[in-house]
Parts: C-alpha cells; sequence; structure tokens
C-alpha cells in the first residue's frame, strides 16, 4: 500500500485556506475531481472527535460510458442517506487506474469492471508483476456489456468486419480497450492491419464516428452507453454483432465474462436484440477500509437499488436476486460480507 488512505473523519473548520492549497498542490491527481460542495482535498484530513463529516472519493470514468452517471447517482444515494459522509467524483480513464488509485490510497471507492478485478486480484495480464490483492467489494452495481457501433452508411455489420478500417476502443488499458483486445486476438485484427484509436473516451470516439474520421467505435459499459446513444441519435447507426461461434469462444476462454444481450430499442433504430459479452461493473475498496462505514456503505447502497435502478437505467440488475453479492469475481470486504449475512443474503 502506498500512500494514506482518503477515510478519515474530519473536522471542517479545522483546516485553513493554506493548507488546502498546500495539499491541492501536493496530489498527484490522476482523475478529474467534480466536487459536490468541499474539496477532494478533505478526504486527506486527520480524524477529530467532535463535528466530524466522512469525506471519500469514487472514482469513475470518462463522461462519455456508463461509470460516470453510476457513480454520481451512487454518491448522491450516499449522501441524500447519510448525514456524515461526503462523496466526491473524479473521472479517471477507468478501471485499471480505479484499482491503482485504490491501491495508492488517491480514492477511497472505485467502480471496476468485473474482468479487471479478477486480473488485478489474481496477478494476471496487465497485473503480472503487481498483483492487488488488498482489492475487495462492497457489491455489484451493473452490467457492463461490449457494444459496437457503426454508420448505418458503412459496410460494417459483423465485429469481424472491422479488420481494415478505423476504430476507436477507448482510452489506452481502459476496460473498454482492454475487452477489445481479446476480441481483436480471437478475429485476427491488430495495430498491422487495422487503425486503432486509443484516444479520447467512448464519447470522443462517437464524436470522431460521427464526424467521419473514424468507422467504429466500442463502448464496454452498461447500456445505453451515453456516448453511443447520442451517436444513434445524430445519425442513423447499427450494432455490430458477433457471431454465435465467436460469442461461444470469447466466453469459453474468459471465465469472467458471461452471455449478455442488448435489447432492441436501447439505440435509436435498433429493431431487433443483438447477443453480446459482459462482465458485472463493482464498486471496490482496500481491504483496509474501517468495517463498520463499509458495513453503512453496502447498507444504503442495498436499501437504495429500486431508486437507483430508477434513476439510472443501467443500475435496473442491483434489484435482481444475488446480483449485488454472489458470483463476484473478488472477495467482498468484511464489513460487506457482514451486512449480506445479516440480510440472511449469504450463507
Amino acid at each position: 500500500m502506498g500512500g494514506l488512505p482518503l477515510k478519515h473523519l474530519i473536522h471542517l473548520m479545522s483546516i485553513s485556506a493554506r493548507s488546502v492549497i498546500g495539499i491541492l498542490i501536493a496530489i498527484p491527481f490522476l482523475c478529474s475531481c467534480s466536487l459536490n460542495g468541499y474539496s477532494s482535498a478533505f478526504s486527506g484530513g486527520t480524524e477529530q472527535p467532535d463535528s466530524t463529516i466522512t469525506v471519500l472519493t469514487i472514482g469513475t470514468a470518462d463522461r462519455g460510458g456508463s461509470m460516470y452517471p453510476a457513480g454520481e447517482a451512487i454518491a448522491e444515494s450516499i449522501e441524500t442517506t447519510s448525514e456524515h459522509i461526503h462523496v466526491n467524483i473524479c473521472a479517471s480513464t477507468g478501471s485499471y487506474t480505479n484499482i491503482q488509485m485504490l491501491s495508492e490510497g488517491q480514492i477511497d471507492l472505485g467502480l471496476v469492471s468485473g474482468d479487471a478485478a479478477y486480473a488485478a486480484f489474481h496477478g494476471t495480464h496487465e497485473f503480472s508483476a503487481a498483483p492487488q490483492t488488498e482489492l475487495r467489494t462492497i457489491g455489484a452495481v451493473y452490467f457492463s456489456i461490449s457494444n459496437w457501433m457503426a454508420l448505418n452508411s458503412s459496410s460494417l455489420f459483423y465485429v469481424h468486419d472491422l479488420k481494415g478500417s478505423r476504430v476507436s476502443v477507448g482510452p489506452e488499458a481502459s476496460n473498454t480497450d482492454l475487452s477489445a483486445r481479446i476480441v481483436f486476438d480471437l478475429l485476427d485484427i491488430s495495430p498491422e492491419n487495422t487503425e486503432i484509436e486509443t484516444r479520447g473516451g467512448i464519447g470522443y470516439g462517437a464524436e470522431q464516428v460521427l464526424a467521419g474520421n473514424l468507422d467504429a467505435v466500442h463502448g464496454f459499459a452498461g447500456t445505453p452507453v451515453e456516448g453511443l446513444y447520442n451517436l444513434s441519435v445524430q445519425a442513423p447507426s447499427r450494432l455490430l454483432k458477433y457471431t454465435a461461434s465467436e460469442l461461444n469462444q470469447i466466453l469459453s476462454e474468459n471465465s469472467f465474462y458471461y452471455r449478455a444481450r442488448i435489447p432492441a430499442g436501447t439505440y435509436k433504430g435498433q429493431a431487433e436484440d443483438v447477443d453480446s459479452f459482459g462482465v458485472k461493473c463493482l464498486v471496490c475498496v482496500d481491504e483496509s477500509m474501517d468495517e463498520e462505514l463499509v458495513h453503512e456503505l453496502t447498507s444504503i447502497l442495498y436499501s437504495s437499488r429500486v431508486a437507483l435502478g430508477e434513476e439510472q437505467a443501467l443500475l435496473k440488475p442491483m434489484s435482481d436476486e444475488g446480483f449485488m453479492y454472489s458470483e463476484l469475481p473478488i472477495p467482498l470486504h468484511p464489513g460487506a460480507e457482514r451486512f449480506y449475512r445479516e440480510q440472511g443474503l449469504l450463507r
């Protein structure tokens, strides 16, 4: 663990403006923070006995995907329910950055795709040299699904048609990028035969498709993916399909993925269901986070699951039986596990 964890009770009036400026200069921000009232610099404060508030920071991803709106809804739910917890939002490049910032104590909560969490905890792929065995989860909150979109005017119908075209796969090392790499390895698509854009987020990629600078954009996120939905509204667009054999191979070689379906009507002009694959997206914490605090956070999220799904459609799976707490790729934090056991949800 590097750095001081940001999960401390603080006395807001005890920090001077000069102290705040010093802290802001010292912190190496890896994400863009949205400050809901108080500066996230306060979360590096010290514990005080009276007039305390817990300031937490949640890591999300770029605004064109699903993590940012999910993080906003979760932060609002926590603040609305608890009088002593304040949550700031950081827009990072996604799962892998959030895992890094959790381990370094730069954020307290992080939205992390299940495949990235699995790789981090078990020390595979990008984490083979540095396993993140202290990574824990509070629960799953939505389902990230592979969505490929191109304009109707293109000659692209299947994902394997992307060979030789210009495609956006999200920021390099983001989960949208890494899931695309798994697909590309299967389909023999590489930088040698395809122009693969890793600059910008999903929203940026969709804008470039609309402008005619790229042919297709990938979003590995909860549906509808905001950037892709906006593209479908602005120009006639279609989702690219996987063949049944391609999906079977992806699923057989990657145990953390699940078979998924993008229902007709998810995007403007989408007339039929599209089969794909996906993974649960988790709210993750470090195992060192206070057990009582995690218990409270878990209670808030579980009790708010229906309201969260009504506010953000991508969070509706939270209401499905077992979705939040079963078949998870990494262990629950002890505080979360205790809550689910107390509710009779875990044996």
